[in-house]
Parts: structure tokens; sequence; C-alpha cells
């Protein structure tokens, strides 16, 4: 072992450096980092990364990407969430995604992807891309964890993609050597019994008696009435009090499950892909001062997706308002909050730093980038 103090440490140190000095020169133009992103794309000290080595089908319009991720990829814990940034149509676009493994024995990373219409980075992702592309990533982020060990009673309430955090939980809790003693109810919503992501999977695991499954397909039995005494929660999990319940769906459910578990006092953590949006107002002309660039945007569109549209590349993150990913100074104009109808106001010069990825334009307005 080489000691910190031993001078044949400081001669590796340099022979390292003379050793860069000579590929920097080998390489000029370039950068030895642009030589070794082609060549060690996901090597330590590299801006994190992932190649995607498998794409797989789930229903008709969703499917699962299976992802290695760069040395420096620092793990997670089953139901969070990561950053993935792709190239459409020469513009990198970052979405956010649940992970639906827990850690892998290959080091690997999954998400699933359901294509949503009209959606540039969902679609891309589902339909056109291939094993061996290279994304790029963030860190594994969010709070919407399982404890250790898990509470001995759960109740699991989904519908439609939210079972992505979901299933990760499970298949952690379903890998390990020791059996798991947690009691678990999964009550699961999709519009079809075709529709239900990891429907096979789930159904497995009902039929070994691992989790009691309940899917309501809302086709045919409407959306589930969570307060609803005959067809409510009260109805499908009788001991419902005795659970600790972990949620997580389209906002109107979720509303629903805290309003009903505040009243009785029950415990709930949830995780929401986007922050529900209000009925806007008038939109306007937005400049961004950086490239001069002006585009006409409506009171609908935040202005992070409406200046992505129109071909400028914008900074982001979560995109529902939680990472400040997308900060940006408004020096001019005004812009509302599309979470509770807030009006952000900016005099000539100002630089208010306004979220993007939760505001639209609510008349003309200059954004510094």
């Amino acid at each position: 072992m080489v000691s910190l103090t031993d001078p044949s440490s400081g001669r590796t140190r340099s022979l390292r450096g003379t050793l860069r000095r000579v590929a920097e020169a080998a390489v000029t133009p370039l950068e030895l980092d642009d030589v070794l992103d082609v060549f060690h794309p996901l090597r330590a000290g590299a801006p994190l990364r992932g190649k995607v080595v498998e794409v797989r089908p789930e229903t008709a319009g969703s499917a699962t990407l299976l992802i290695k991720p760069g040395k420096d990829w620092a793990g997670h814990q089953p139901g969070q969430f990561v950053r993935v940034g792709v190239e459409v149509d020469g513009v990198r676009l970052w979405r956010t995604y649940s992970l639906t493994h827990g850690p892998r024995a290959d080091g690997c990373i999954s998400i699933t992807v359901k294509a949503i219409e009209g959606g540039a980075v969902s679609t891309h992702l589902v339909h056109r891309m291939r094993p061996g592309t290279m994304v790029q990533l963030g860190q594994a982020e969010g709070d919407f964890v399982l404890g250790d060990p898990a509470p001995a009673k759960l109740l699991l309430v989904t519908a439609g993609s939210g079972i992505t955090p979901v299933i990760g939980m499970l298949r952690n809790l379903f890998s390990r050597a020791e059996p798991v003693r947690t009691d678990i109810v999964l009550l699961h919503s999709a519009q079809t019994r075709d529709a239900v992501l990891f429907g096979a999977e789930l159904r497995g695991y009902a039929d070994r008696g691992l989790i009691r499954l309940v899917e309501l397909h809302t086709t045919v039995t409407g959306r589930l009435e969570v307060a609803d005494p005959e067809r409510g929660l009260a109805a499908l999990v009788p001991d419902l009090a005795e659970r600790t319940t972990y949620a997580c769906g389209p906002a109107g459910l979720l509303d629903a499950l805290a309003e009903h578990h505040d009243a009785l006092g029950l415990p709930l953590a949830v995780e929401r892909f986007r922050t529900e949006m209000i009925t806007p107002g008038e939109g306007g002309s937005v400049v961004f001062t950086g490239s001069g660039t002006t585009v006409e945007m409506d009171g609908a569109t935040t202005i992070l997706d409406a200046a992505e549209d129109a071909g400028v590349l914008m900074p982001s993150g979560c995109r529902m308002g939680i990472c400040f990913g997308c900060v940006l100074p408004l020096r001019e104009g005004a812009v509302r909050d599309l979470r509770n109808g807030e009006v952000t106001t900016a005099a000539p010069g100002d630089g208010v730093r306004i979220q993007t990825c939760i505001s639209a334009a609510a008349g003309p307005c200059h954004i510094d980038h």
C-alpha cells in the first residue's frame, strides 16, 4: 500500500499529469474529454450518462428501458425517480421517470414510460428509442420510499402509470433472501385489464399469495370513489385503519385520498407526477433576451414547454415545480403560476427569478436566457 506521504505517490501523480498533457496535445484542437466521451462515456468523472441496454414493450403504448448508468451513479432506493435527458430532433429535452427496480445485480436501472399523446419525449422513448443509445441522467431523487423495515401492513393505491414507483418497491421486497413479512394490499385502477402496466407480474404476485390485488377497470366500474361507503376504500379494504397507505396517480385521486385520510387521522404518503394546473389566463409574447428569440405563448402552456416546442434549449429538471432546475430571471412582464393562479410581475431590469415549468405568460415578457 502507498501512503499519502510516500514519494512514489507524488511521482505517480506527476506521471499521470505528463501523460494527460501528451494526450491533450495529440488530440488538439479537441479536448481530451471530448475524445473520452466517444470511447468511454460512462467513465468516472464524466457527465452522468446511461446506455440503453434494452427496450421492452409493456403494453401497446408503454415500454420499459433498461439503462446501464455511468460509474458516478450513486444508487437509489425503490420508489425514487430519475431525470432523463434525450435528444429529440436535435434538441435535448429532460423528463422525470420513476425507477421501476430496486438495486440490481447487473448494476442497471430501469424506467417504464407511457407514451402521452403529443408528448415529444415519451413518444420518442416508447416508439423510437433503440438499444445502444446514450441518454443523460440525473442522480436519483425523491422521498416516496418504504422504511426499513417496511410497515407491517401496507395499502398501495395506484392508477395508470402511478404503478411505476410501486412496482420497484414490490420487486425489491420480493427479491430479498429473507421472506417478506409485510401484509400488502394493492388497489390499482386502469381503463381496461389489458391496459394494466405489469399486469401479468402483479397477478403472479397475487397468485403466490404475496399481495392481495384489487383491480378496478374504469371503463367498466368507473373511477374509484374514495369516500363512498359502499364502493370506496372502506368497502374494498375493511382493515384500512390498520394500514399505512402509499399512493401514486392522478391529482384528483391523490387529493381525494388526502382529504379522506386527514379526516380519519390515517397515515398517507403520496407521489405526484405533475402538479395539477388551474384554468389559465391570457398568454403573450415572450422574448428570450440572450438569443433575441420571441415565442408567442398561450396562457395554458408552461413557458418551459412552449419554449422547447419552439426550439429554444431550456434548463429543466423535475418539471413539477420541485427541483428549481428550470429557474430563469424575468426581466420584465408578468407570469401566472398555473398551480394557484398567482401572478408575478417584474419592472424593466428587475430579474425576478421564476420557475418556467409551472409558469405561463400573463402578458408580454422578457426572460433572461
